[in-house]
């Protein structure tokens, strides 16, 4: 039977953005589909999602799911049968960008969260083309949907994400890193560097899609996807 997979969303962002991906993987696999939770820390996140999840599991999160996706890894290892990490960093944030985002929310709780939302994740970080315009108008219609409360609580987390170089350095699973050509955000050098730290890492980037590969390039990432659910969990996998 075919490990469940676990799909997490990015920041302020929910489900919707694995939509081509669910309907897609849902004949191949159980999905298990949490949000990520009303939690200020990646850390509470993982501990909340791991009361949910099944014994074992495949695990695929964007952005800050990705982030949450590595907290679940290095707490539960042994659950984890591979992990698939998209538009995601390692690293901590780093001070000048957590003050850049203490900014923001302070416009976001006066009302300017739209305005707030398209400057963390501009349409210049997605592909140029025609999904450009109405995918960041479902970025804004998502966060204003989610709401002030929810973009504090995951600034937090953002703000206060643990350095994971080490867990992923022991990582020893099946290890797919997938990022956008044309994204600004985490630019696919970004996610090689994610990627080399995993023993089995691989690193695949998406032509002609940005920070949103999901829906840019739905038929890619799918693919990506069901090929890296058929490696081998013993098979050492070369680069």
């Amino acid at each position: 039977m075919q490990t469940p997979l676990v799909l997490l969303p990015g920041f302020m962002t929910d489900l919707r953005i694995w939509g081509p991906q669910i309907e897609a993987l849902a004949s191949d696999t159980t999905l298990a589909l949490p949000p990520l939770g009303p939690f200020d820390r990646v850390e509470d996140m993982a501990t909340h999602l791991l009361t949910q999840l099944p014994p074992r599991f495949a695990l695929a999160g964007h952005s800050l799911g990705g982030h949450v996706a590595m907290e679940i890894l290095r707490r539960a290892p042994d659950r984890v049968a591979r992990i698939a990490l998209v538009a995601a960093g390692c690293l901590p944030e780093p001070p000048h960008q957590a003050a850049e985002r203490e900014l923001r929310l302070v416009r976001a709780k006066a009302g300017q969260l739209a305005a707030v939302m398209a400057e963390d994740v501009p349409a210049a970080t997605l592909a140029d083309g025609p999904l450009r315009a109405p995918l960041a108008e479902f970025l804004a219609d998502g966060a204003e949907a989610l709401g002030v409360a929810t973009y504090e609580r995951q600034v937090r987390a953002l703000q206060r994400r643990p350095d994971q170089q080490k867990t992923l350095r022991q990582a020893h699973l099946p290890a797919l890193v997938l990022s956008g050509s044309e994204d600004r955000l985490m630019p696919p050098q970004r996610c090689d560097f994610v990627a080399g730290l995993m023993p089995r890492g691989v690193a695949r980037t998406i032509a002609g899609a940005g920070h949103l590969p999901m829906l840019e390039r739905p038929d890619d990432v799918i693919g990506a996807l069901r090929e890296w659910m058929g490696w081998s969990e013993a098979a050492v996998m070369l680069r």
